[in-house]
């Protein structure tokens, strides 16, 4: 199942993607209702983090819709639900990262991909991390899948890296790595853009990666029962068509229940949280030299099963 949040009439909405065609989640359970069929829980939904805090209950009763819904459209009875806009075409509506808000900082784990360390610590002799490094970026980092990357003022050195970006669904703590699965709800894409003068500068990673358009996300968060093997797709991204990176994610150093493990001890992960999983190699900086991006550049970044996202580097407007 594809779970979507998107702006449609002026209104924030979360859905479930079919083909090119979206489903309103609530619109289309209290129009089911009036036809005797039972949603009780997604009657409580109001957008992905709440969905996501309902668990198996919602997502349950979500792919019920689904299946309702695409009943009715396959027979051409789902006139009654476009009308409303409980059903619209992908191509009406503004696709928003999955999660459109998160509550929390994103977080990312840097030098996570055996190619990746090669192509920069490895060259200066250094080991290979014995433990996950992480960092984060700001909420306010994030944007859609479609959305475009404001060129900011503060850098000349813009990055990209495409990185799995693993959506929790359950609340853990200590969390043991044999159940490291049953808290992720699903999977999505993660542009993690990067300004590397800033992060040669200030000698961390949050400002450098925090930016205002930095985390592009999405299209959508699939749900983990569609990804036979998280540690085994394949990945890559392009600048204006030029392949500039291109792996699979069975070269992660740390795989997702390791990181999982280690990040919850003594700390309390959320429905909805954001965990990205590191980028392999091809980054700009790794380049001899340099090939960093520029205006009007699109970088499109693709992750097998999941779809892919675009985004077009734009000049930054003056504030009025």
């Amino acid at each position: 199942m594809k779970l979507v949040s998107y702006d449609f009439n002026g209104r924030g909405r979360v859905g479930v993607q079919f083909g090119d065609e979206i489903i309103d989640v609530i619109l289309t359970g209290e129009e089911l209702r009036k036809r005797k069929f039972e949603f009780p829980t997604l009657g409580q939904v109001s957008d992905m983090i709440s969905l996501l805090e309902y668990g198996d209950l919602a997502l349950n009763e979500a792919r019920e819709l689904l299946k309702e819904t695409t009943h009715l459209i396959n027979q051409g009875k789902d006139g009654f639900l476009r009308e409303i806009g409980a059903v619209v075409s992908i191509n009406n509506v503004h696709l928003r990262s999955p999660v459109a808000r998160p509550r929390k900082n994103i977080v990312c784990l840097g030098l996570n991909y055996h190619d990746h360390w090669l192509e920069t610590l490895a060259r200066r002799g250094e080991p290979l991390p014995s433990s996950p490094v992480f960092f984060t970026k700001s909420p306010t980092a994030v944007i859609g899948p479609f959305d475009d990357i404001l060129y900011p003022a503060a850098t000349e050195q813009l990055d990209y890296e495409v990185e799995l970006a693993v959506i929790l669904g359950r609340r853990g703590k200590d969390i043991p790595r044999r159940d490291g699965f049953d808290y992720v709800a699903g999977y999505s894409i993660l542009n993690d853009v990067s300004a590397r003068d800033l992060q040669r500068k200030h000698q961390q990673w949050f400002r450098s990666k925090s930016l205002d358009t930095f985390a592009p996300l999405g299209p959508c968060l699939t749900t983990k029962d569609e990804i036979h093997d998280p540690d085994n797709l394949d990945m890559e991204l392009t600048v204006n068509g030029e392949i500039r990176q291109r792996s699979n994610t069975k070269n992660l150093i740390f795989k997702i229940p390791e990181i999982l493990e280690t990040l919850s001890q003594d700390m309390t992960l959320e429905p909805g949280d954001i965990i990205a999983t590191g980028t392999p190699a091809g980054v700009g900086l790794g380049m001899v030299p340099p090939r960093y991006l520029s205006i009007g550049d699109v970088i499109e970044a693709r992750i097998q099963g999941l779809g892919f996202i675009r985004n077009r580097v734009a000049e930054k407007r003056a504030c009025s």
